[in-house]
């Protein structure tokens, strides 16, 4: 298993990713209509829009895409960056892959810059998070109108 950066030939791959994870995972915990919205709107394009405004890394296996992450700036703040798109195929899940993605979006250069990091966290993922360090935006584990945890983590 290898991370690297996203390119455009991604995109469809990386949207499948997503909609099965919504499909097949997050689905314990949101709605089956709620989660076949999501699906609908993660296409390739979105995909390939994300990427354009984030640094978006894809985990591997041998050529098969089995996991995605992504980082930007937050709100285009320099001191502030936000992750996104944080997905591993399901069979996939529960090897480490995961937090390779976390890894590697640590180490990237709009992670490095920041004094804090925040994720809009699923019900799902949440536990995940906090095993990597995130804490729940000013203490405070509530759900927003999206049912995403606010999840942050400081840099010194």
């Amino acid at each position: 298993m290898y991370i690297r950066r996203f390119n455009d030939d991604d995109a469809e791959e990386i949207s499948n990713l997503v909609c099965r994870n919504f499909k097949e995972v997050n689905i314990r915990d949101y709605s089956a209509d709620e989660m076949e919205r999501l699906a609908e709107s993660y296409n390739a394009e979105k995909i390939s829009v994300l990427a354009s405004s984030a640094h978006m890394y894809v985990a591997c296996d041998s050529n098969r895409v089995v996991g995605t992450g992504s980082i930007s700036g937050y709100w285009g703040s320099k001191t502030e960056s936000i992750l996104l798109t944080i997905f591993v195929l399901p069979e996939y899940q529960h090897k480490g892959i995961g937090s390779s993605i976390i890894q590697a979006l640590e180490s990237d250069e709009y992670f490095l810059r920041a004094s804090r990091i925040e994720i809009p966290a699923s019900i799902t993922a949440c536990e995940f998070y906090i095993k990597m360090g995130y804490n729940f935006k000013g203490g405070k584990k509530e759900l927003d109108d999206e049912g995403h945890y606010q999840m942050e983590k400081f840099r010194c």
